[in-house]
């Protein structure tokens, strides 16, 4: 039997306190997540962010614990996935690859080629294609292949997204309805889908398909439920997670989190649509600062619906995926990460912070001088970070 490898992609997180600020750093520096127009500024821009925000960063672990448990589920899920791969008599081993922290991309390729794995199939934990998840993990791919002969011959198979895939849809619509049947009315209940957000441009101006696979998930979501439940339940999609100052995907979370409670809603089932594993974004973000928000604005009865984890209906969707993969016509990692327009990383023919052509040059001018203000005010102690105890 041929020795199959499947690969899970995700973002990583880091798992103790003392890794927030590396962590941070390798995000921020990847220029596919914050896009400059010269090269040269992206990694002192990704120490100033990292630097600045890992105060607030590392208050949030310790608030769920002390660190991301990020790892642990997705290595969960590995194992479980390989469980029932093998169950179907394929001979298939799962091998985990963060982005941004550990284990690195890097380590998953190397133990691939150590164990003579003939045949990868790549599979995001990412349910829809957005540059700046799935990506930059398969152009991440690329550059390890271009670099390693032995890695580049191995024939690769990609699932690009499934946000489509009945499997998916059923496993999302099974945790949802059980929020739903809890409430005192089920009817009535409100679902608030709260997907990570991206920046507006990167849809506008580099064809991203994040917020249509988005949308489509939603409303596949929503029609499975009312056919499982007999009802339509009103819903709403929102985004998170948004940060600077760039206009990223709207409505807010935040926002429509206000609007709900100013139009009367009392029972409210909130979906982490875009996270098929806890983490920060769920476990801190959502459990502790929106439904602060929520409850502020008037809703009383605040349910988040679990997230896919280790749930036997998703880890069998995912499954099929990988089951397809290898049955179907080949999707290489070229066609992965195509998308309908090219994406230019540097320079920019719009810089991703919103500012138009004419101002970009004065836009880095003024990007270095606050850099250099902010080296001076860390040699000489003093200044107006110091004020605000950011420094």
């Amino acid at each position: 039997m041929t020795k199959v490898g499947v690969l899970l992609l995700n973002l990583g997180g880091p798992e103790r306190i003392e890794d927030v600020g590396p962590f941070l750093y390798n995000l921020f520096a990847d220029p596919e997540i914050i896009r400059l127009p010269t090269p040269a500024l992206q990694k002192p821009l990704a120490w100033l962010i990292s630097t600045l925000r890992s105060g607030k960063s590392k208050a949030a672990y310790r608030s769920i614990g002390g660190g991301s448990p990020l790892r642990r589920i997705t290595e969960h899920q590995a194992r479980e996935l390989q469980s029932e791969l093998r169950h179907r008599q394929i001979e298939a081993t799962t091998y985990v690859a963060m982005r941004y922290w550990h284990p690195f991309t890097e380590s998953a390729v190397a133990d691939i080629k150590a164990d003579g794995i003939e045949e990868v199939v790549v599979l995001p934990l990412y349910p829809h294609f957005s540059i700046s998840t799935s990506g930059s993990s398969f152009r991440e791919l690329q550059r390890l292949r271009q670099r390693d002969p032995a890695f580049e011959r191995l024939p690769i198979r990609c699932i690009r997204s499934y946000y489509d895939d009945p499997g998916y849809i059923g496993a999302m619509a099974e945790l949802i309805a059980k929020e739903i049947q809890s409430c005192g009315v089920p009817s009535t209940a409100h679902i608030f889908f709260s997907a990570h957000g991206v920046p507006k441009s990167y849809v506008e101006e580099a064809g991203d398909p994040y917020q249509a696979e988005i949308e489509a998930c939603a409303d596949l979501i929503i029609e499975r439920l009312q056919a499982q439940l007999g009802h339509s339940n009103p819903f709403t999609l929102a985004y998170q997670s948004r940060v600077g100052p760039v206009e990223w995907l709207r409505p807010y979370t935040d926002d429509a989190l206000h609007q709900l409670g100013a139009d009367g809603v009392k029972d409210l089932v909130v979906v982490p649509i875009s996270f098929v594993s806890e983490h920060i974004e769920t476990l801190e973000e959502i459990d502790i600062e929106y439904r602060e928000i929520a409850t502020e604005a008037g809703v009383t009865n605040f349910r988040r619906v679990p997230a896919l984890d280790i749930t036997p209906s998703f880890i069998m969707g995912l499954a099929d995926l990988v089951q397809r993969a290898l049955a179907g016509p080949e999707v290489n990692l070229d066609q992965a990460a195509e998308l309908s327009r090219t994406v230019k990383l540097y320079p920019q023919d719009k810089w991703a912070w919103g500012w138009n052509n004419s101002s970009e040059v004065w836009n880095g001018r003024l990007a270095m001088l606050g850099f250099s203000a902010f080296l001076l005010e860390l040699i000489s102690g003093q200044g107006p970070l110091h004020a605000l105890g950011l420094l």
